[in-house]
Order: C-alpha cells, then structure tokens, then sequence
C-alpha cells in the first residue's frame, strides 16, 4: 500500500530494465528497486553513479525521547503546540526539523511529533520503520531527496515512503506536524479503482500530486545519514549513524510508481451534505491502523432543522486526535482550544461540541476552520512533547468543574 498506481519517470532511464546503463562517460550505473511489500506492490528503480550499499561506518544515532506513558487515568487531553518552542524559528534558531521532533503521542502503529524550525538544513535522514506524512502548519522551503527535490509551503501535506534518504531545506522557519507509521500510507482504497486511479468520487486528483521533477545531484565525501529503524529502543525505534563515502544524492534518472509528493489541503475538496457529515468522508490518507482526515473551511449541512456542529459520540474503536491549524472551531468554543492545539479523544469516552456551541450553531451555513484529524486503531498513550504541552483543565470543560473546582478552561 503505496502511493497509488501512478507512473513516473525522471531524468536518465535506460529503455530496458535490469539492462545496462551508463553515463556519458561510459561508466557503468548502478541500478536499485526500491520496492514496497517485498515485490509485490509499488516500486521504482533508481540508477546511481555510486554504490547505493557502499558505508564506511555506522555509529549509535540517539533518538529525541522516544518514551510514551499510557493515557491512565483516561481522560480527554488538550495539547497546546505553540508553546513547546517558545520564542525560536526565526533565521538562524529553531530546532532541527528531524532531530528537534518532540514526540505528542504514540502506539505501535503510528508517532505523531512536532518541530518549529528555522532556516538551516536538517540533517540526511532516513525513517526504515515507516512512512512519514508531515503537514506543514507554517513555513516554506524544500525537501531534497533521492528522487530529487520537493518545494513545500503551508498547507502541504509531504508524504515520504519508508527508506527515502531526505532533508529539510526550510526557506523560512516551518512548523511540522509529523505523523510517521509504521507501514505505509496512502490514498483511502475507497478513492482508488481496481488499477490505482483516483476515482471521481474521490476529493483529490493525480493532478493534485506533485512530485519530483528533475533529478538531484550533490557531491560529497563521508556523508551521515541519519537512520530511524526497528530494534529494542523505547517504542520498538532505535537510530544509526550511517557514514556513506559519497554522497547518496547521485540518482541520474528513476522511473515507477513509488516516490514522495505532495498535496495541499487547497486542493482537497470537501464533502458535505444535507445533515452533518461523519469524519469519513474527510478522510485524506489511511495508514497501518490508522487514518488521516482534515477538515476545511466548507458550506455546512442545509437542512432546515440540522445541527451543523458534531453530535455527541463515543469512539468505541479508536482514539481520536485533532489538530487545529486556522480558524474559528465551531464545537469547541469554550474549551480553551484554539490554533496551535491537539485534542486526544480516547476511545472509552464518548466526546463532542461543549454544550453552549450546540445552540450557537444553528442556523451557521459555513464554517471557517482548518484541522488535521488522526484516528487510530490502538490505543495512544503520551510522549514527552505532549506531557510538556498538556493543558490540564481541558478534561473537565465540558461539566466546568473538575476535582479542584471549576474548570479554568477558556
């Protein structure tokens, strides 16, 4: 489960497969599948003027802390994003956009961390534990990869297969929303007909995904890359430095379905209906136990007696986490959310609008909001970025009192 059915072809390819390929000068290139599900799904051949297994030294990578404490006692989380990097994103400071990643919450199948950063490249990195979504909250630049570069801007979501050696090149200090799997992640199969084509029910197009154009090539001697792969770290994660003798950006040409992109909420067209609509229908991408959705500025439901803001549900299966990105949200007025905030919603609580937004929505015909929605299949429990983030009086918003009295929420 890879990006989609979706050819493409960039740079210098020879016309036959598995055959001989070399430069101008006549040396021989180096030929690499870089495939997904053994060989059995989405693939790409990449041809490199070194050689793609060639390191000279691998050393211990320690990983930003990677340790999660459960959700006990349950009870509904706010995280407050903004302030985990007070102060810092502006050239010259911030937080390196890989290493600076402060994990929010996490299980076996999904990490969701989060890093303002500032002007300078991150380090080469490599996530061989899963595919890596980032929403860019804020910011611009680019991200250099194997298949070459990718420009991104606010509202872009960057999807980046599993093994993709890549860094961030921010133009201006970015805030990222990182959701790593531990599989991969892709388009909903729902979107997809039985060949990998999105469908025209779907509210995205291939036309909407923009991957690399041209290849990109860098010269180098003793380049580390940062490694992220499976072992016996906290979370099942440990990390590697990896010294490559030449540098690994020296792909001349690759062609096949599977390689990083984007596509910005923008682009995405909301799906909206009589009465109010289940997240579902928001969905942007699914993963190994766990989705994506976003929710957009959009006209809300027309039927003359409709509740425009959710209604009240338990999330029998799944934990829910919101990230509110713009806008005014609608159901949580009162909460003391706003933009910059995570909500975690577990599973074992049912959730919804606080009580006096029920009301206040009535007769509403658009909402002007903007949030980025994970639900997962396990259970999260805490990392260290959220405990660090964590409004504590958000559990009692919605009786406005809690244990010590009434709720500061607000």
């Amino acid at each position: 489960m890879g990006p989609m059915a979706y050819y493409r072809a960039v740079g210098d390819v020879p016309p036959t497969r598995h055959t001989q390929h070399r430069d101008a000068s006549g040396a021989l290139l180096r030929e690499e599948l870089m495939g997904e599900e053994g060989f059995s799904s989405d693939s790409s051949l990449l041809y490199h003027r070194g050689v793609p297994s060639a390191i000279v030294d691998a050393r211990v990578w320690q990983l930003p802390d990677q340790a999660r404490v459960a959700n006990h006692p349950l009870k509904p989380r706010h995280l407050r994003l903004h302030g985990l990097f007070p102060g810092r994103g502006d050239a010259g400071g911030g937080a390196d956009a890989v290493e600076g990643r402060r994990l929010l919450l996490g299980n076996a199948d999904v990490r969701i961390a989060y890093v303002r950063t500032g002007t300078a490249p991150s380090a080469l990195y490599r996530n061989a534990v899963g595919d890596e979504c980032v929403f860019v909250e804020s910011g611009a630049g680019s991200v250099e990869t194997v298949f070459g570069a990718l420009a991104y801007r606010a509202g872009d979501y960057v999807v980046v297969p599993r093994a993709t050696t890549h860094r961030w090149v921010p133009s201006e200090a970015s805030r990222l929303y990182a959701v790593e799997g531990n599989g991969h992640i892709a388009p909903p199969r729902r979107y997809l007909s039985r060949y990998g084509q999105l469908l025209e029910h779907a509210p995205y197009a291939e036309r909407d995904l923009h991957g690399p154009g041209e290849p990109l090539l860098a010269d180098g001697e003793d380049v580390d890359v940062l490694v992220k792969h499976r072992g016996d770290g906290p979370g099942g994660i440990v990390g590697t430095r990896m010294t490559y003798p030449s540098h690994p950006f020296d792909v001349v040409g690759w062609d096949g379905c599977l390689y990083p992109y984007t596509l910005n909420i923008e682009d995405y067209m909301p799906i909206t209906g009589k009465v109010h609509q289940p997240p579902p229908v928001h969905q942007v991408f699914e993963g190994q136990r766990f989705v994506v959705c976003n929710f957009l500025p959009r006209k809300v439901d027309y039927h003359p007696l409709s509740i425009p803001v959710p209604y009240f549900h338990s999330n029998v299966d799944s934990d829910e986490v919101m990230f509110y990105v713009a806008g005014d949200y609608e159901a949580r007025k009162g909460s003391g959310i706003g933009v910059g905030s995570v909500s975690l919603h577990p599973g074992g609580h049912p959730h919804g609008p606080q009580p006096a937004a029920i009301e206040a929505s009535l007769g509403v015909e658009f909402f002007d909001e903007t949030a980025v929605m994970v639900d997962t299949f396990a259970p999260l429990e805490l990392g260290e970025g959220g405990l660090a983030a964590e409004d504590p009086a958000y559990a009692w918003s919605w009786a406005g009192r809690g244990p010590e009295g009434p709720s500061s929420a607000g």
